[in-house]
């Protein structure tokens, strides 16, 4: 499928930027075809998983716009491998702006998408610009106080414990001006990575791409709870598909029932029996996608009323 390499700036530094444009004109209009804005979760990259979505986005007649955030990938910017709640989401914000000005777009039917902890940014982000024409959000990370005590449910708090202690250790040598302390992603369970469910290492690896690196500042372990991004799912003016994993030990299921709730008429619920790490490959991934390009089609046709939720019930199961 066509890919076109882009960049657009955030402050002084560049990002780079994958534009698939899309192979119909299905859902294009006088003023463009619409166009997905897209980027991955804690610490990923676009060549990690994303490509599976973007090319379904593309043959459903939507453009997709995949991009790295700054300190990761193919992005400039440092310091490297450096998670910021705020950084990732000041990247959103500039991603869309340049997704506004591609040749053939539709400003006015921009989508954002976001997985796991960017499923958590795009309801921020979705919240400060009310010119987002729909959001979808897959098993996101929408609060990070229930994640601590989701992580201590299953994994003990010693293991929160931990994490805070290589949240610490990076933090004092960044203010020591040291080297970075860094822990891996993902990891097997029991180890010192921010991710040790039995599958997560598994998954990853037969995903990743050149350009994504097992490692991550360890003081982002340290950001987790105060990142909340459900305060602002009553803030979203736009329709919003939340994808839910029933078996997700990583994003507790039930925060991201709550912020469809808070969303209100807004927001649309789906539910599956899988984990966290199901979305990215084989059936499951299929079946997520399409659910989203159904979602996707109703709310961007010219002729529906995108102020309307997309279903007369707003929830939905699967």
């Amino acid at each position: 499928m066509k890919r076109g390499e882009i960049t657009f700036r955030r402050n002084d530094d560049e990002c780079a930027a994958w534009h698939l444009p899309a192979v119909s004109d299905r859902l294009a209009t006088a003023s463009g075809r619409p166009c997905v804005v897209m980027a991955h979760g804690f610490g990923g990259t676009r060549d990690a998983g994303l490509l599976r979505y973007a090319e379904g986005f593309a043959e459903a007649g939507i453009d997709a716009f995949v991009f790295d955030y700054r300190g990761f990938g193919a992005s400039g910017g440092t310091p490297r491998q450096d998670v910021s709640v705020r950084g990732q989401r000041q990247d959103y914000h500039a991603a869309l702006a340049a997704a506004r000005g591609l040749t053939g777009i539709d400003p006015d039917r921009i989508v954002l998408w976001g997985t796991s902890y960017s499923g958590g940014h795009v309801l921020a982000v979705a919240a400060r610009d009310r010119g987002v024409a729909a959001v979808v959000s897959l098993t996101p990370a929408v609060d990070g106080l229930a994640t601590l005590a989701h992580v201590v449910r299953h994994a003990g708090f010693g293991r929160l414990l931990r994490l805070a202690g290589h949240g610490l250790r990076d933090a004092a040598r960044s203010l020591a001006r040291g080297r970075p302390h860094h822990v891996p992603i993902v990891g097997p369970p029991g180890s010192s990575a921010v991710m040790t469910t039995p599958d997560a290492e598994r998954i990853i690896a037969s995903m990743a791409g050149p350009t994504w690196i097992n490692a991550v500042r360890a003081r982002a372990a340290l950001r987790v709870g105060p990142n909340r991004p459900t305060l602002f799912a009553g803030f979203v003016r736009c329709p919003l598909l939340i994808q839910v994993g029933t078996k997700d030990l990583v994003a507790p299921p039930a925060a991201a029932r709550r912020a469809a709730s808070k969303a209100g008429r807004w927001a649309y619920l789906r539910e599956y029996p899988l984990g966290h790490f199901d979305v990215y490959d084989g059936p499951w991934q299929l079946r997520v996608l399409a659910d989203q390009i159904e979602f996707l089609t109703r709310v961007l046709t010219p002729s529906n009323d995108r102020r309307l939720p997309p279903s007369a019930e707003g929830t939905l199961s699967a």
